[in-house]
C-alpha cells in the first residue's frame, strides 16, 4: 500500500464547488481530480459548511494552534523607543547603586 501525496485541497475549493453546483456527485469531483476516495471531497465541503455556520451566527473563526510571532505588523520605532528608554533607566539605576556603595 503506497502513500499518497497530499494535494492542498483548500486550493481547489472553488473549481469543487463549481463543480458540485453543476450536479457533479462527491465521487466524480474525486475521480476528476485524484483523491483517494469521496471522503476527501465530503469531508471539505463539511468544514466549509460548519465555517459558514459559524460565520453566520457571528462566531469569530480562529486559526488553530500557536500563533506566529510576525503575524501582527510591528511597530518598530515604539519598540526601539520603549527599548532606549528601559536602557537609560537601568544605566541610571547602575549609577545609582554604585554611587551607594561608594565605588565610584
Amino acid at each position: 500500500m503506497g502513500k499518497g501525496n497530499y494535494t492542498h485541497v483548500q486550493k481547489l475549493l472553488p473549481e469543487i464547488k463549481a463543480m458540485l453546483a453543476s450536479g457533479k456527485t462527491q465521487r466524480e469531483v474525486a475521480e476528476y481530480f485524484g483523491f483517494r476516495d469521496k471522503y476527501v471531497v465530503k469531508r471539505l465541503v463539511k468544514r466549509e459548511r460548519a465555517k459558514q455556520r459559524k460565520l453566520e451566527a457571528g462566531i469569530e473563526i480562529r486559526l488553530k494552534g500557536r500563533p506566529r510571532n510576525a503575524c501582527e505588523p510591528r511597530n518598530i520605532i515604539a519598540e526601539q523607543t520603549y527599548e532606549i528608554r528601559r536602557l537609560r533607566m537601568e544605566n541610571e539605576l547602575l549609577r545609582d547603586f554604585l554611587r551607594s556603595t561608594e565605588r565610584k
